[in-house]
């Protein structure tokens, strides 16, 4: 098995080195959930980069907002990851203080079919 990628969240094993990513299809989720969670203007040398769910923490979870979200995380993803996904659907559930994106997707590398799921309260 060749080691790809760093795992994320980035973690240091019991030796003191960097621990890798043993799962094939982690890299891409964990790069999934950075999109999700920059907001944009965090990085500094890509200030567009993200899509910033974490900014929706106190906005009302409605079928708006939900549907806000859908079009954003979509539009996201394809753009800063693209080359490496196509998004399947994006599927947004506001029930009382929690939304509930889930973002199925297809790996380009190998065609198969994966879903991220990232609840807020």
């Amino acid at each position: 098995m060749t080691v790809t990628g760093f795992g994320f969240p980035f973690r240091v094993n019991r030796s003191g080195t960097i621990a890798p990513d043993q799962d094939e299809g982690a890299e891409l989720r964990g790069k999934i959930v950075q999109v999700l969670l920059t907001a944009p203007g965090e990085r500094i040398n890509q200030p567009e980069f993200g899509c910033g769910l974490l900014n929706l923490v106190f906005d009302p979870a409605n079928a708006v907002m939900a549907t806000a979200v859908e079009f954003s995380v979509g539009q996201a993803l394809t753009r800063w990851l693209g080359r490496e996904l196509a998004v399947a659907a994006v599927d947004v559930r506001a029930h009382e203080e929690t939304l509930t994106v889930e973002v199925g997707y297809v790996r380009r590398r190998d065609l198969t079919r994966q879903a991220v799921r990232v609840h807020f309260k």
